[in-house]
């Protein structure tokens, strides 16, 4: 019995299992009076002039006092956290992407892998993804930022440079006007003024 319970507490996913521990410990702490809930809730005053810093992070960890609701809030916790286990972030994928986009812009580069392995730079996204199969690791986030990427710098680089092609990705207005300097964004308008011109010169 004992063994199972353990098992059961080490296939929880390492985060939620994290947070649940934490919960529990603290829970138990101020219910042994170990410490007191006054010095876990959050108080911006404190976390400022007395540099009391955990605050920022105790007041998510206590629960109130041990009975049916705290065990009804950790198995509301363990289930609702469950869901976020199966949950695909893309942090992965856009790392992946701007790999791929250097790594086809920098193709002259030699890379070296751990000293095993020496490549060109364009080799550099297929290599990472054979990592993660190595280990064992989904693939799917790579395979998304190898085909974004991919897409990314055909539209980016290449179209525009093909007989009729031209630049179909731009920045919008408002980012540009956000966080270009203004002495590029006159530049740039007088480039497309000028441009402009030509145009209808010809």
């Amino acid at each position: 019995m004992a063994l199972s319970l353990t098992q059961e507490y080490f296939q929880i996913p390492l985060v939620t299992r994290t947070y649940t521990t934490a919960c529990v410990l603290t829970t138990a702490a101020v219910q042994l009076q170990v410490i007191s809930p006054f010095q876990l809730y959050f108080n911006p005053d404190l976390i400022i002039s007395r540099y009391q810093i955990w605050r920022l992070i105790t007041s998510f960890f206590f629960f109130g006092s041990l009975g049916f609701g705290f065990l009804f809030n950790i198995i509301f916790l363990l289930q609702l956290l469950g869901l976020f286990a199966n949950i695909f972030f893309l942090g992965q994928a856009f790392i992946t992407m701007l790999v791929y986009v250097w790594s086809k812009r920098n193709p002259l580069i030699r890379m070296n892998f751990f000293g095993l392995l020496t490549f060109q730079a364009p080799l550099l996204p297929w290599v990472l993804m054979g990592c993660s199969l190595l280990l064992g690791n989904p693939v799917t986030a790579d395979v998304l930022g190898i085909g974004v990427g991919h897409l990314y710098y055909f539209l980016e680089d290449v179209f525009p440079n093909q007989p009729g092609g031209r630049k179909l990705l731009t920045t919008p207005d408002l980012l540009r006007v956000m966080f270009d300097p203004p002495d590029l964004l006159q530049e740039e308008q007088q480039e497309e003024d000028l441009q402009h011109n030509e145009e209808q010169g010809s």
